[in-house]
């Protein structure tokens, strides 16, 4: 039988950071992102759950946190693309 649900690890740097881009994208005009209505019932229940797990969205310090977060992530993700262009060669 199999799992009936899906479990994604996040770090919890990749956690404060995707909730800040969903954030950011469910205060746009989604149907001109998703033209898909059914992609916003996921969407919405990833942000809802990072919401609940990430008690520093609400600090007073949040927009450095997450600036942290982001300059940890962002070598980890040069390397990451480095490592696949020398893979390409």
């Amino acid at each position: 039988m199999e799992n009936p649900e899906i479990i994604i690890r996040l770090s919890p740097d990749e956690a404060l950071v995707l909730s800040d881009w969903l954030e950011q994208v469910q205060m746009t005009d989604l149907s001109r992102l998703v033209d898909d209505p059914a992609v916003w019932a996921p969407l919405h229940r990833i942000a809802g759950t990072l919401d609940k797990s990430l008690p520093g969205i609400f600090a007073a310090d949040y927009a450095e946190r997450l600036e942290a977060a982001r300059s940890r992530l962002r070598p980890a993700l040069e390397d990451s693309a480095s490592d696949e262009e020398g893979a390409d060669a």
